[in-house]
């Protein structure tokens, strides 16, 4: 997928005067240096960049930035990338939890002291190219660039902590990543996903099991009865 557009843009729009971009630091290319902080944005695929975010993060604060789609609109072109032939808006909606489909990879990186977390919830346009190069589940159409349209709302994760706040109110003092998935209106999956960042985050704890269901012991405190 081509990810180069909405990469530059991000890192565009995150940038300020006097920041260095695009700066070497330890053999690494950096996106953003400002002051002692190293900014690295991330539009997909953290295990990607996973070695050089642990190997930054012992000696420089690391902000990893990553942009989750809001709201996108599909916008479909000719062969020749040129002409428009349709653009509609996508029903699929992005959300804060969905950072948890890349937090798998990293689950640890987060604990480190010197490692904060920005996600940033946007609007996007995914283009596609009738190139005849694509799946077929695509009918042959490529994904051919994504592009930024707008920042709608940022929320930075200092540390592990940070990100209980995720957790909703109202569980049960024991709960499953089911009962947090109906709390929340995620796919079960996702909430695993969640679950399991979370735990080896060391913020969340098992409490047993009920049925087959692992339980975890609510970080909120109990809000009602077990």
């Amino acid at each position: 997928m081509g990810e180069k557009s909405l990469h530059d843009s991000v890192k565009l729009w995150y940038s300020r005067e006097g920041d260095e971009i695009e700066k070497e630091v330890d053999g690494y290319v950096v996106d953003v240096v400002r002051g002692d902080l190293l900014i690295e944005v991330q539009t997909a695929n953290f295990s990607a960049i996973r070695d050089k975010l642990r190997r930054l993060v012992r000696a420089h604060p690391v902000r990893l930035v990553h942009p989750i789609s809001e709201r996108k609109w599909i916008v479909r072109v000719d062969g020749d990338g040129e002409t428009v032939l349709s653009r509609r808006r996508s029903p699929k909606r992005g959300r804060i939890e969905d950072i948890f489909y890349e937090l798998v990879y990293v689950p640890d990186l987060l604990a480190e002291e010197n490692m904060s977390l920005e996600v940033l919830l946007v609007h996007s346009e995914d283009v596609f190219i009738d190139d005849g190069r694509g799946s077929w589940r695509r009918r042959r159409w490529s994904i051919h660039d994504r592009r930024l349209l707008d920042v709608v709302d940022q929320v930075t994760f200092n540390g592990p902590e940070d990100l209980l706040d995720l957790i909703p109110g109202g569980l049960p003092g024991k709960f499953t990543s089911r009962e947090m998935a109906e709390a929340l209106s995620l796919r079960p999956a996702a909430a695993q996903k969640m679950t399991y960042c979370l735990r080896k985050m060391g913020v969340l704890r098992e409490a047993g099991r009920r049925g087959r269901a692992i339980q975890y012991l609510n970080p909120r405190g109990q809000n009602q009865a077990i």
